[in-house]
């Protein structure tokens, strides 16, 4: 997409090859979930430009982003400095008391806010949000002793709805709180499916580590372009799908099956990922189908 030596007449190609998606997805909201891992392991200043580029693009050409991001990764560091070590079990941190408070440190003082100036570079056009806020996300304690996790009880968007008919675009670290006010660290994938699930959203788009989802966890060729919400339930049961790609798996089933068009993997360390997906004829990563 930066390719200096492209001629004019190749960019007026791309131009009128996304033309036709363009006009179908004007006017339709996207939920966008980057992952923490999408950062890590490279230039995140320029990665992050790169994507709040792609989300103002997104904007500008009529379609409604909603931006929902992790931040795995940025505790781990901060969690290491500290002198604690990251626990998981089914791809859930364990969460002590001091662990919450280091997530709601990165997550929204330091991930959700790089990503908001990032994209306000190009303008007033992004808000920071988290589950507290309005009472957008709430949660209750996830079961098997994993601390103060917790589980997606209900999402009321009125908060989302209002900034994106006033064209702001939210971005939403995810922390939750029950109606005592108790806050939860909640997974970012599951949070992401709830939220397009309660949008009616278009799209559902993972942006992560990895180029899509994998018939074998062994084998980086075995990228499935498509799949459907039943067999996404099969390769859990059977392990094909296994570790942290459990939770994109079923929020992916959980979102489509409650009337989301379409979900999708990417592959969001590739630049302008998003941009090949939604508006090229060949496209990348794997989408779930109903």
């Amino acid at each position: 997409m930066t390719d200096a030596r492209r001629e004019p007449h190749q960019t007026a190609e791309l131009l009128v090859e996304a033309l036709p998606y363009i006009r179908r997805f004007a006017g339709s909201i996207m939920v966008i979930k980057y992952g923490g891992n999408a950062l890590a392991g490279g230039d995140e200043a320029q990665a992050l430009a790169s994507f709040a580029e792609d989300i103002v693009l997104l904007q500008a050409v009529g379609i409604l982003p909603v931006v929902v991001h992790g931040g795995g990764p940025q505790i781990a560091e901060v969690l290491a400095k500290l002198g604690k070590v990251s626990e998981f079990r089914d791809g859930h941190r364990i969460t002590d008391a001091e662990t919450l408070d280091v997530a709601r440190m990165v997550l929204i003082g330091k991930v959700n806010s790089d990503i908001v100036a990032a994209m306000n570079v190009h303008g007033p056009l992004a808000v920071g949000l988290s589950g507290v806020d309005a009472n957008l996300i709430r949660a209750d304690l996830r079961a098997g002793n994993l601390g103060f996790v917790g589980d997606v009880i209900s999402v009321d968007p009125t908060i989302i709805e209002r900034l994106v008919a006033q064209g702001i675009v939210p971005v939403i670290a995810t922390i939750g709180s029950d109606e005592a006010g108790q806050s939860y660290n909640i997974n970012a994938d599951a949070v992401a499916g709830a939220i397009a699930a309660s949008l009616d959203a278009e799209k559902l788009i993972f942006l992560t580590d990895v180029q899509g989802l994998r018939a074998d966890p062994e084998d980086p060729a075995s990228v499935l372009p498509q799949v459907t919400v039943s067999q996404l339930d099969q390769m859990v049961v059977s392990g094909a799908a296994a570790g942290g790609m459990v939770p994109k798996v079923e929020a992916c089933a959980f979102a489509v099956r409650a009337g989301v068009r379409r979900a999708h993997m990417l592959d969001g360390r590739v630049e302008h990922a998003l941009l090949v997906e939604l508006f090229t004829d060949s496209g990348l990563g794997t989408m779930v189908l109903p």
